[in-house]
């Protein structure tokens, strides 16, 4: 969205009689409470499901009686802004953030436009479990009437049971068809005999994949042919696998279109399952394996087909790296994280797409008993690969990276062989090994267990681990040395050479700091270090000035020397 765009959506915006259910003005001159943000998050994603509407606002720097610019100087900057998405996706249902938060800037002050998403059809938006809406202009919780008609909408509409009109048994594939029967006898084998004397409707019904001899858009998806698919417009049914080298560059690249329960064997092939060696226990015998588990690729696929949101007309993309395969489909992640369908281990009580689930479940193509993306763990896991990653902070958009290498293998080894962590600890273990944010209640109990160490969020694996892997040095580098070390090496410098700029000693100090800081948190760090050298230890001197410093021996410490 364009500056001028947004320019006018404020000016219509204040221009409202008054506030309403989905727009909410607030001053935050200074700050606003992180806790109250996800309330309004919640609250305004509710009522703009209930309004009609595709989203709610947010408004910082607006006097929220007057409408005038008062301007903001919350998280002044933009990289904090910008973590604000993940912050909140860590605690709503979905794991759902902001499609975009922008920043304008006016003689008057800067005012921030929080753009906050809808709630997907059926699945009211919580924030750390509670949900909350409007009354009129007061944030409340959402009353059971509003929930109750939220989730009525996914029990109310179906689009894949909907019927194509003018769709016969000719508009699908036969082939597809004698798969089907195939993979049906496979999933129900007390009715092989009978599925051998059904005609193509009977079975059809039966499988529930047509209603009453009508065609389905799931029978379109599924088994259609493939110039049948102008049936399902404006939606459309399309997988893409895209080849990329280890620059990003795409190599090559096929389209696949209906019938999805021949197509996805066809794209499956495309796949390069290369072999994959490594040294276990300093063997000297390799042990070799495929870079990717069949049942993972497969399960991930058909889970984007069972999943996507065929209304919003976009693709199944399947991207293939040389060491990663990444798949993405539309419609947001209606169970509310990963981790909680691990938990329950069982089917969700919505789908965005029932009817083509079942029909996926009784032609062999998905789990019936909604563990599919467990077993995908752990397979991972059991391979000694990283667990699967699940991206869901783009809102309508899922994405599921699967590793093919190790990335650490003493430590991936340790997980599986050496503790017995259940499957939680080893997903938040995971994901501290790719430095990815948990949650505070995550790294508290992994740290009561005493696997990992660190200040949140900057977590690393603890000397126990360390010691279990034989990796120490990976230790150390996270752990790094305490301030007095720093502040010895910062001295002798001067000692030696007189003075330094900021540049010295950044270069003096840098690469020493921990591996679990990245950059700014590096540079901030010695900032600290020197305030605290000049303020409270009275050891060193700026002699020059805030933009540009020279750092010398205070005449105290030069005696002391």
């Amino acid at each position: 969205m364009d500056e001028t765009t947004l320019r006018k959506l404020l000016d219509e915006y204040r221009g409202l009689p008054s506030e309403t259910e989905w727009l909410e003005f607030k001053e935050a001159k200074k700050d606003f409470h992180f806790d109250d943000i996800g309330r309004y998050f919640s609250a305004l994603s509710n009522e703009a499901n209930l309004k009609g509407r595709q989203e709610g606002w947010l408004i910082f720097g607006i006097h929220d009686k007057t409408r005038e610019i008062v301007g903001t100087q919350y998280r002044l900057e933009r990289s904090k802004l910008d973590k604000l998405k993940q912050e909140i996706a860590m605690h709503t249902s979905n794991n759902i953030t902001f499609i975009e938060i922008h920043e304008l800037f006016f003689s008057k002050g800067r005012v921030i436009m929080f753009q906050i998403p809808a709630a997907p059809n059926g699945v009211p938006v919580a924030w750390k479990g509670h949900y909350f809406g409007r009354n009129g202009e007061s944030l409340v919780p959402l009353n059971i009437q509003k929930i109750e008609f939220i989730r009525s909408q996914a029990k109310n509409k179906d689009w894949s049971a909907e019927i194509c009109d003018g769709a016969t048994i000719n508009d699908l594939d036969s082939e597809a068809i004698a798969k089907a029967r195939h993979e049906y006898k496979r999933k129900h084998p007390k009715f092989a005999e009978d599925v051998d004397i059904w005609d193509d409707i009977t079975f059809l019904n039966k499988a529930k994949v047509t209603i009453q001899g009508k065609i389905t858009r799931t029978a379109i998806i599924l088994l259609g042919k493939p110039e049948s698919e102008h049936f399902l417009s404006p939606s459309i049914a399309k997988m893409s696998w895209i080849l990329k080298d280890e620059n990003n560059i795409e190599k090559d690249y096929e389209h696949f279109g209906p019938p999805f329960i021949l197509n996805t064997d066809r794209l499956f092939k495309k796949i390069r399952n290369l072999k994959y060696r490594y040294m276990p226990d300093q063997s000297l015998f390799p042990i070799e394996i495929n870079q990717y588990d069949s049942y993972v690729i497969r399960e991930a696929l058909h889970n984007c087909i069972a999943h996507q949101d065929y209304e919003l007309q976009g693709r199944i993309n399947i991207i293939e790296k040389p060491d990663e395969l990444i798949f993405t489909n539309l419609g947001d992640f209606i169970p509310s994280t990963v981790e909680n369908v691990i938990k329950q281990d069982a089917p969700q009580e919505y789908y965005r797409n029932r009817w083509l689930a079942e029909a996926m479940v009784n032609l062999n193509m998905i789990d019936t008993i909604g563990s599919g993306i467990k077993k995908m763990f752990i397979v991972q896991r059991n391979r000694y690969f990283p667990l699967p990653d699940y991206d869901l902070n783009e809102p309508n958009k899922v994405k599921v990276r699967i590793f093919g290498k190790i990335l650490d293998e003493n430590y991936t080894k340790m997980l599986i062989n050496n503790t017995d962590l259940d499957l939680d600890l080893v997903i938040n273990l995971d994901k501290v090994q790719k430095r990815q944010l948990i949650s505070r209640e995550e790294a508290k109990t992994l740290r009561s267990k005493k696997l990992v160490e660190g200040r949140y969020p900057n977590l690393y694996v603890s000397a126990k681990i360390a010691a279990i892997t034989g990796d120490k040095s990976t230790y150390i580098k996270n752990r790094a040395f305490d301030k007095e070390h720093y502040k010895k090496l910062i001295i002798s410098f001067l000692e030696k050479y007189g003075s330094a700029s900021r540049e010295d000693i950044d270069n003096l100090i840098l690469d020493k700091l921990s591996d679990a800081l990245d950059e700014e948190q590096k540079k901030k760090k010695v900032t600290n270090i020197l305030y605290e050298m000049r303020k409270k230890d009275n050891t060193i001197i700026n002699t020059g000035s805030n933009r540009k410093s020279r750092w010398k021996l205070t005449s105290k410490k030069v005696e002391n020397s």
